[in-house]
């Protein structure tokens, strides 16, 4: 028992000797609260129990939001020390061997400092702030608008009106196309506001100007409303409001069909073929108020024209379309994705055979347009068979020439208004004729 309460004395006394000793260890190798002032604006770190504070001179504003590797190299690191406070316990000879190696050390650092040191990997990309500048503004609202893609939209319009039998009106076809150019903007710019978080994820969108921040989504939206309220009301009043129905239909189709259907289903690429298909068929209506049979052929010849487009396009971006969450045939039924293309490549020579039967064309359209359709058709068919990105590049890249010498070849071969007027000139005497000779 006294053994006992011998050990038990000795072990209280000790605890206070412990405890000041492991505060002496915590003050050589721990930051203390002396310390906790720079933390608020900058980065403290300790490196063979000294504390350093490495501050950088702020770099010049660049274009683009990261600081690449390069422009690091120029800028010279400064390294400031932060003497630690002595202990108190440790005897004077230690304190200054310990001062004297410190003084090293920092000589030795500062000569350092003076040439430049390249940045670790976590320095390699900074973020700055985006300013938007007016500019920059027009370019950033193109991108917004994909005004490449716009511009084949109107182009696709003014085939129409072109190939409409009535005679040409140009204030009519200036008021179509800048309608259909607005609408096809507030389109284009809805669909960005909606994919930012999807398009962060794909090299091919990564870089749009809301993704990038490069612009406000209030901004956005305000654009899109001031392209699109204009558009349709251009359309409406200063054309028919058969071809302004006809935009705001599109644009809904665009935005509220097709853009959430790509993320649920493949039937995504016909809904985006039928709003691909609308534009020429509003140029019809623009010129001649009604819907025709050959508003429709049009419609019919860009409805089939982007599945090998779109197809072969989508095939060379699988791993993009994937990684950001899209529901492509490229991706989810590959055989289907060649074999829709294949189809439609053919079903362009059939509806280039039924132009001249409903009067639209000469016979001519069908036999000057069969080459550039049979090319077309074989490069659909190389894509069907080998399905690797050799044969889907090569159909794509047709198909950005085959489309517009298409329209040209029908826009020569066209039918004159006047010979369909003397037609129906004629089929009008013919009746009167054989009405005059059933009188008696």
């Amino acid at each position: 028992g006294l053994f006992v309460w011998h050990l038990k004395n000795t072990g209280i006394r000790q605890i206070p000797c412990q405890f000041v000793h492991l505060c002496h260890v915590a003050n050589d190798r721990l930051i203390t609260f002396q310390y906790f002032n720079f933390l608020k604006r900058m980065y403290v770190t300790q490196y063979n129990k000294d504390l350093s504070q490495r501050a950088k001179p702020k770099s010049d504003s660049v274009a683009s939001p990261f600081r690449e590797l390069l422009q690091l190299d120029e800028e010279k690191k400064v390294i400031h020390k932060i003497r630690p406070i002595s202990p108190v316990h440790q005897p004077l000879s230690e304190t200054l061997s310990r001062n004297e190696l410190r003084e090293a050390k920092s000589a030795a650092e500062t000569e350092d400092s003076v040439t430049p040191v390249r940045a670790e990997s976590k320095d390699d990309r900074q973020w700055k702030e985006m300013k938007l500048r007016l500019d920059d503004l027009p370019g950033i609202l193109a991108r917004l608008s994909k005004i490449k893609l716009t511009a084949l939209v109107v182009s696709t319009a003014s085939a129409g009106f072109a190939m409409a039998p009535v005679p040409f009106d140009l204030t009519c076809f200036v008021l179509a196309s800048l309608g259909t150019g607005l609408a096809s903007c507030a389109a284009n710019s809805i669909n960005q506001f909606f994919e930012v978080p999807f398009d962060s994820n794909m090299n091919r969108t990564k870089n749009r100007p809301l993704v990038r921040g490069q612009i406000s989504p209030l901004l956005a939206v305000c654009f899109a409303a001031s392209c699109g309220v204009p558009g349709i009301a251009l359309l409406t009043l200063g054309v028919n409001p058969l071809t302004g129905a006809l935009g705001a239909f599109n644009i809904f189709l665009y935005t509220c069909c097709y853009t959430p259907m790509k993320r649920m289903s493949i039937a995504n690429t016909w809904v985006g073929a039928v709003v691909g298909a609308i534009p020429p068929v509003m140029g019809w209506t623009a010129a001649t108020g009604s819907l025709d049979a050959g508003a429709l052929l049009l419609g019919g010849i860009l409805y089939s024209w982007q599945f090998p487009h779109f197809n072969a396009l989508s095939w060379g971006l699988r791993e993009d379309y994937s990684r950001g969450g899209y529901c492509m045939m490229s991706v989810t039924h590959p055989g289907l994705c060649r074999r829709v293309a294949l189809r439609h490549c053919l079903a362009l020579i059939g509806l280039s055979a039924v132009a001249p039967v409903l009067d639209i064309t000469t016979w001519t359209f069908p036999i000057i347009s069969l080459p550039i359709n049979l090319y077309i058709s074989y490069l659909g068919f190389r894509f069907y068979r080998d399905a690797d990105r050799s044969s889907s590049r090569k159909l794509f890249f047709c198909s950005l020439w085959h489309l517009p010498m298409l329209l040209l070849v029908m826009f020569t071969c066209k039918k004159s208004f006047l010979e369909k007027e003397d037609k129906g000139d004629l089929l009008g005497e013919s009746h009167g004729r054989a009405m005059e000779i059933r009188l008696p």
